[in-house]
């Protein structure tokens, strides 16, 4: 089963575009994502409806952040990306006959419902500012400059 990775690409992104003096555009972040920009153009619609992002087109355009990234948390932009499945696994079937089936879906289904629960209020714990502040640390802690670290996406 195919893992869906767009919270954690554009959270790659967002943190890319936040060290940037100026906008990025869909073809640097779609490279800095290993993607194509249309993806990125789909992925970044959501977050601008919310006000987190900007785009500008022409000479000189591209995508900005528009947001305060202490007041931006992880379950803000899961939301902004239409709540994307949380968990790759579930029940065999909805509406099972058997009623062993029932018993496993009802107990499976209150388990995934409380770790939905759980990981959802973690997600809104956790502010931009914080993966910005732990991109900061890393890079303080390995001593290498920003301009390496952002090149791939600038």
């Amino acid at each position: 089963m195919r893992r869906d990775s767009r919270l954690s690409g554009v959270l790659h992104v967002l943190l890319h575009m936040a060290e940037q003096p100026g906008p990025s555009t869909s073809d640097t972040l779609a490279r800095a994502m290993d993607t194509n920009p249309v993806v990125i153009r789909r992925l970044m619609a959501g977050l601008r409806d919310r006000g987190y992002v900007q785009s500008e087109k022409g000479h000189g355009g591209g995508w900005t952040i528009t947001c305060d990234l202490s007041a931006v948390t992880l379950r803000d932009i899961y939301e902004a990306l239409g709540r994307p499945e949380l968990l790759a696994i579930g029940n065999r079937t909805d509406e099972p006959g058997c009623l062993v089936e029932q018993a496993v879906n009802a107990a499976l289904g209150k388990t995934f419902d409380e770790a939905e629960m759980l990981l959802l209020r973690r997600f809104g714990e956790i502010s931009l500012a914080v993966l910005s502040a732990d991109f900061h640390a890393r890079l303080t802690k390995r001593g290498g400059s920003i301009a390496l670290e952002t090149d791939h996406a600038a």
